[in-house]
């Protein structure tokens, strides 16, 4: 065997040293903490002195794009477009003055009229998760959803106006998405 050098494996003096900035209120250590919003620098005398300030001096504004030739219907500002918990959105540059906020994703139409109110059509959207969903248009009025994808047929054994489509281990099955109703049917693709 050849002997090894110690020259690769000696750890350089400064880089296990660590920096530590004081707390300006009582001059103890800062540390890193974790937050559900993400990492921060406090005070190491939590709880009798309760200094914290955000770990990057970045803003969140800092990442705006403002859309350039569109304005705010209730203001008449720029509108920009913003990252919020749940996805992008599109709000006005005078947030919270003005709290005009559009999504940017549209609802998408099925052409299918909702079962409950008759009515109503049902729109597919997406929830703050991204499961899709299928929801009545005429919302808060009807609360008709289903999470499974509507087909325009009416059920042979309650008459229900709708079927929806759902994947099992036998292939894609038509079934009722009434509960007292246990019709199921396989869909020829």
């Amino acid at each position: 065997m050849s002997k090894h050098n110690d020259k690769l494996f000696t750890v350089h003096e400064h880089a296990l040293e660590k920096e530590y900035e004081t707390c300006p209120q009582c001059g103890a250590e800062l540390s890193i903490k974790n937050a559900k919003s993400g990492p921060f620098l406090g005070c190491n005398n939590y709880p009798t002195c309760e200094y914290s300030r955000p770990l990057s001096n970045q803003s969140h504004f800092e990442d705006d794009k403002v859309l350039v030739g569109s304005e705010c219907p209730e203001c008449q500002h720029e509108l920009v477009l913003k990252r919020g918990r749940y996805g992008f959105f599109i709000g006005c540059i005078q947030f919270p003055t003005c709290n005009y906020m559009s999504k940017t994703e549209t609802p998408d139409e099925t052409g299918i009229s909702c079962p409950q109110c008759e009515s109503g059509d049902l729109l597919q959207k997406k929830s703050r998760f991204g499961k899709i969903f299928y929801s009545c248009n005429k919302y808060p009025k009807c609360k008709y959803i289903i999470n499974l994808k509507p087909v325009s047929e009416i059920c042979p054994e309650c008459h229900w106006t709708i079927l929806v489509e759902k994947k099992t281990s036998n292939g894609k099955q038509l079934i009722c998405p009434q509960k007292r109703c246990g019709y199921k049917r396989a869909l020829l693709e």
